[in-house]
């Protein structure tokens, strides 16, 4: 894409962010959560989609997405509440109904993209532009024995934890799960990270799958959630999520700013890997503030959403499920960074599709699929930025 594509893109960019300004209402209304917005700003919207800026070729490069997407949303009650926002209530069937028609509507999309607007409704996602950040499957060079120079494990889901669906008990624990070991006859909490990478609680349990050469190489693929090995002789699997510990996420980045210890503007996977390159004496303490462990298992491909199907880069999203649920459709525009340092950021208008989910992503933030390797590592890791997001049903009256 050469400068003068990245510049009109950019100005319909802003007239896309300007329009979203003028949805959310006049001074001094707060919109809800989730607020519909009128089919002709809904058309307006719809004809600055433009599936490039998603590096697809047509629409129907979504076809995949859309039909994993909907055998998950299928396999749920019909009946069943998938979205219950501030008087907004979206039933599974209504969503199910919705991929169904965007897959029928799929082909002509690329020459008619206002049947965007006339056949779905656009619930503008606030009050405020979510915040959207990046992820992605890194490539690590691993061992499948440990050795002198690959020393680090990557274990498989420890058989003393123990995982209680809390929503058997009541309906207001819905969603939400209670991770345990019993120690003594007594259910604790299962080892947070300082326990399992400095005091050694899960040796000789045989739970290595793999041993990596680098600690913050499993840190932060405990972040991304999933990756490719790569062996000494040449064979690859893919390392996928398998479960987590239970304790809640704590941000690295935050802990570093809160110390003073980096300023929180312009805070990126990489400063954080070339902070802790420069202190290696502060890595155990550092690495310990977020007690949040993730357990893997090995794969012939990948990487896979919490949906448990496949996902597709730039398309796929991360989401909070109570807040926007796996299966949901959304349309967004926001500014991109460069994907190379010095390169020149660029804005994406497209449509992408919540598949995932992750410790951090709470509330309104998504997190974007960027897709596999070293490519795509500094793009994934310098997203943080405001985006207009619209989450899209099918017209109730249709």
């Amino acid at each position: 894409m050469n400068n003068d594509q990245i510049l009109r893109r950019l100005v319909v960019f802003l007239i896309a962010v300007s329009l979203a300004a003028c949805l959310a209402g006049c001074p001094g209304r707060v919109p809800p959560p989730l607020d519909s917005i009128s089919t002709p700003s809904a058309r307006t919207l719809a004809r600055m989609l433009d599936p490039q800026t998603q590096n697809l070729a047509s629409w129907e490069e979504l076809r995949p997405g859309l039909e994993r997407s909907l055998k998950y949303v299928a396999a749920r009650p019909v009946d069943g509440v998938a979205v219950h926002q501030d008087g907004v209530v979206v039933t599974w069937d209504r969503m199910r109904v919705t991929l169904e028609e965007l897959l029928r509507v799929l082909p002509e999309l690329d020459e008619h993209p206002e049947l965007l607007a006339e056949r779905f409704e656009w619930l503008r996602i606030g009050p405020e532009d979510p915040l959207m950040t990046g992820y992605y499957a890194p490539y690590l060079e691993a061992s499948p024995v440990p050795t002198e120079e690959f020393s680090y494990p990557l274990y498989a889901i420890p058989d003393d934890m123990q995982v209680l669906n809390l929503g058997s008990f009541h309906h207001r624990w819905e969603g939400q799960k209670l991770v345990y070991r019993v120690e003594n006859g007594k259910a604790v909490p299962y080892h947070g990270r300082k326990a399992i990478d400095f005091e050694g609680a899960l040796e000789g349990q045989g739970l290595e799958i793999a041993w990596v050469r680098d600690l913050t190489d499993v840190f932060f693929l405990h972040i991304q959630g999933s990756g490719l090995l790569m062996f000494p002789d040449g064979s690859t699997r893919h390392v996928l999520y398998a479960g987590k510990n239970g304790h809640k996420y704590v941000s690295l980045g935050r802990v570093l700013a809160d110390r003073g210890l980096l300023p929180l503007e312009g805070m990126s996977m990489k400063v954080i890997r070339d902070f802790l390159a420069e202190h290696p004496e502060d890595v155990p303490e550092l690495l310990s503030t977020n007690p949040s462990y993730v357990f893997f298992r090995l794969g012939d491909d990948g990487p896979y959403g919490a949906m448990g199907k496949l996902l597709t880069p730039r398309v796929s999203m991360a989401t909070d499920p109570k807040f926007l649920p796996l299966g949901s459709v959304l349309a967004f525009q926001t500014l991109m960074p460069p994907e190379t340092p010095g390169g020149l950021g660029r804005p994406v208008s497209g449509i992408g599709l919540a598949q995932d989910k992750g410790g951090a992503i709470k509330g309104t933030r998504i997190d974007y699929y960027c897709g596999s390797g070293t490519d795509v590592e500094y793009f994934a890791g310098h997203i943080k930025t405001r985006a207009s997001v619209h989450l899209i049903l099918i017209r109730e009256e249709n």
